[in-house]
């Protein structure tokens, strides 16, 4: 079977790219995408010091380009993944009546109840340890589907 998934974030252009990135990877079975829920970066690259950080661990995201997410991606995907509860809420708010796919964060794939959010590296700066994260999360996710 294949698994379409789409992971959302704030802008498309750290987290949920580097979260397709990671998941491609390590499922490539899989079909994944990625969008964000604001719109200020539709049409650019994933931000420079992500794509580095990403590069590093020999995952390559540098092909995607950031896109808004929209009310059709719930007829798109058979799993929306956002990275926080902001993400979460923004996403629920254009789902269409009616719609039962299922929208979950990244971390709920972690076995860890401290750990409920990806933070944002773009203000953290701390994209190693956004990509940690996302790396166990996406494990998770992997044995969630197989």
């Amino acid at each position: 079977m294949t698994h379409r998934i789409l992971f959302v974030c704030l802008g498309n252009i750290c987290r949920s790219p580097a979260a397709e990135g990671v998941f491609r990877a390590l499922m490539p079975e899989a079909s994944t995408d990625s969008a964000g829920t604001a719109s200020w970066h539709v049409g650019k690259p994933p931000y420079g010091p992500m794509q580095d950080a990403a590069r590093q661990r020999r995952l390559e995201i540098g092909d995607l380009r950031a896109r808004q997410f929209q009310p059709d991606d719930f007829d798109r995907f058979d799993l929306i993944v956002g990275m926080d509860a902001e993400n979460i809420e923004n996403i629920e708010a254009l789902r269409t009546v009616g719609n039962d796919t299922p929208v979950c964060v990244l971390t709920d794939y972690i076995d860890d109840p401290d750990i409920d959010h990806v933070p944002d590296p773009y203000y953290t700066r701390d994209f190693d340890g956004a990509l940690d994260l996302i790396e166990r999360a996406a494990q998770g996710l992997k044995r969630s589907l197989t």
